[in-house]
């Protein structure tokens, strides 16, 4: 009985391995290779943006990326450093330490298993979408001002995770401006926008440039690793005076981390509740909108929801013994995945395979990488990562005050405050609209029935009848017309009653009863009639007076002057 409670341990991989053959392998290394050399800069960018080394980042690129493919419940999803923890990862950081991110990361992975195993993945889906947009566009914002002092070359020694620190921080050391980082990092962003134009047939080119066969060649390649390669290219020719991964880290290290297990006790674990909650939850959204994404753009079976939770659990907990940092599913690379023509979860472990062959092979070479590269490539990541058009004033008013408030309150707490803060408050403000929303669904009101008996006061109902709405109920009483000697309401379209419901019909009950008046109710539903029955509010009204339709609570009864 338990068991079947719990969700099956089940990787997509064993059903896609089904039939394998060679032409579906070759398709999946191509896709692999492809994503795993886009994942190269993306992961360095995700890990320094976060305060931490690069290399931590292409570590969790490589064992995060291959445990999310080998056991994850989509087939093209790709896992990996995601630029939605960079902010999260950096207040960790700052507050509480690098050996607390660690612990931090492995306490969310067991959580993120326990509700894939419990079966909550499809809870994720009940977060508002105002929620996620105010949230997304609120990291957005912060990733691109954290790469403010790398793309401006400004020496800022130690970077605040908070906003107005951050601001002060430019303003006070704008004195150190580098216009070769600005160039950079410039040319990195407009690079990185033109890039696909370059090839997409159809898409209009600026005026005088031609689409000619070597340039639809060349745009093919990913564009970061462009922009990543040139630039390198181009700082190294010119000398130019910027810093660069080994100026700052000292370059990358030539092979996977030694395992350490992170130090483990009661005493930090209870101080990262909310850290570890806040890892989970946004790599619970993260993960598994990007697998809803990979369903729309890709023809394969639909992902399973609470494998990937678990999955994502297992990479999150193995990961920080290699010293990695937090891992989700990734809309960018997972896209690429699926565009690059993968079949299968193979695809993803040929793509955690690429970069570690990258890593064993040429390391060294990244440490010649300019920092305002990595940061242009993440305010271009900044930029896609927004949905900025849903705060164009024209598209706010097509929806209700209440989304209004929630999308723009859920960004301004983003970025002002903290992300859990702007998740709970998020979805309390949603509770709150819904309740009052749903309150003024419900209705109460007086209808007139031909050949009603004299005294008879009929009231429809309709709706739900909860806690948000109970005042309509409590106030009938006070609306009766003289004379009243029955109250009937008619409940065919209540759907739903809760407790307090079923309190308010009681305390209606006791008040009618107080004024001689008697209380009826007629053709409920099942769940609502057995609400009533539940709660012994059938015995306290009488089994006689909750009638199966209106024609039987009409029927003349004692209080009219006749036995039923």
């Amino acid at each position: 009985m338990v068991s079947s409670r719990l969700h099956p341990f089940r990787p997509r991989l064993f059903d896609a391995l089904r039939g394998y053959d060679r032409q579906r392998l070759v398709a999946d290394i191509g896709a692999g290779l492809t994503v795993g050399v886009v994942a190269l800069p993306l992961a360095m960018a995700f890990a320094i943006a976060s305060g931490v080394k690069p290399e931590q980042g292409i570590v969790t690129a490589i064992v995060a990326g291959f445990l999310i493919s080998a056991l994850g419940g989509s087939s093209v999803q790709v896992g990996g450093p995601a630029g939605a923890f960079i902010v999260i990862v950096f207040g960790i950081v700052e507050r509480y330490g690098l050996t607390n991110l660690l612990i931090s990361t492995a306490l969310s992975g067991v959580l993120l298993f326990v509700l894939g195993l419990l079966k909550l993945g499809t809870m994720v889906r009940y977060v508002p979408v105002q929620i996620i947009i105010g949230f997304t566009n609120g990291i957005a914002v912060l990733i691109a001002l954290s790469q403010l002092k790398d793309v401006l070359g400004l020496s800022i020694p130690k970077v605040s995770a908070d906003f107005f620190a951050q601001i002060g921080a430019l303003i006070d050391h704008a004195g150190s401006f580098n216009p070769s980082a600005l160039a950079i990092g410039g040319l990195c962003v407009a690079g990185l926008a033109l890039w696909p134009k370059l090839f997409i047939v159809g898409t209009p080119l600026p005026q005088g440039m031609a689409r000619s066969r070597l340039v639809k060649l060349a745009g093919r390649l990913p564009g970061p690793v462009v922009a990543l390669v040139s630039l390198t290219l181009a700082t190294a020719l010119l000398q130019l005076p910027i810093e660069t991964i080994g100026t700052r880290f000292g370059g990358i290290p030539q092979g996977l981390p030694a395992l350490e297990l992170p130090p483990f006790s009661w005493a930090s674990a209870k101080e990262l509740v909310i850290p570890t909650i806040t890892l989970a939850l946004l790599g619970a959204v993260e993960s598994l909108l990007c697998a809803r994404v990979a369903d729309q753009v890709s023809t394969l079976p639909k992902h399973d929801p609470n494998q990937e939770l678990m999955a994502q659990g297992v990479a999150n907990m193995i990961v920080p013994i290699f010293g990695g940092i937090p891992a989700t599913g990734t809309i960018a690379r997972t896209v690429t995945n699926v565009r690059a023509g993968a079949t299968s979860p193979v695809a993803g472990i040929v793509h955690a395979a690429t970069l570690l062959l990258i890593v064993l092979l040429a390391a060294p070479l990244a440490s010649h990488v300019p920092l305002a590269a990595l940061a242009g490539i993440l305010l271009f990541v900044a930029w896609n990562m927004g949905e900025w058009r849903e705060f164009a004033p024209a598209h706010l008013m097509r929806y209700t005050l209440g989304y209004r408030v929630i999308l723009l309150g859920t960004f301004f707490l983003t970025v002002v405050f903290d992300l859990m803060v702007a998740v709970q408050l998020g979805l309390v403000t949603a509770c709150v609209f819904f309740i009052w929303r749903m309150g003024t669904l419900f209705r109460a009101e007086p209808m007139h029935v031909a050949g009603a008996p004299a005294g008879v006061q009929v009231i429809d109902v309709y709706g739900a009848l909860f806690f948000g709405a109970v005042g309509k109920i409590e106030s009938l009483a006070d609306a009766l017309p003289p004379g009243t000697q029955r109250l009937v309401l008619r409940m065919r379209r209540l759907i739903w009653i809760d407790a307090s419901g079923v309190d308010a019909i009681r305390q209606l009950h006791r008040r009618l009863s107080q004024e001689g008046v008697t209380l009826w109710l007629c053709e409920l539903s099942d769940e609502p009639l057995q609400m009533v029955q539940r709660t012994g509010l059938d015995a306290l009204i009488g089994s006689t007076r909750i009638a199966p339709d209106l024609a039987s609570a009409l029927a003349p009864g004692d209080e009219l002057g006749a036995r039923p």
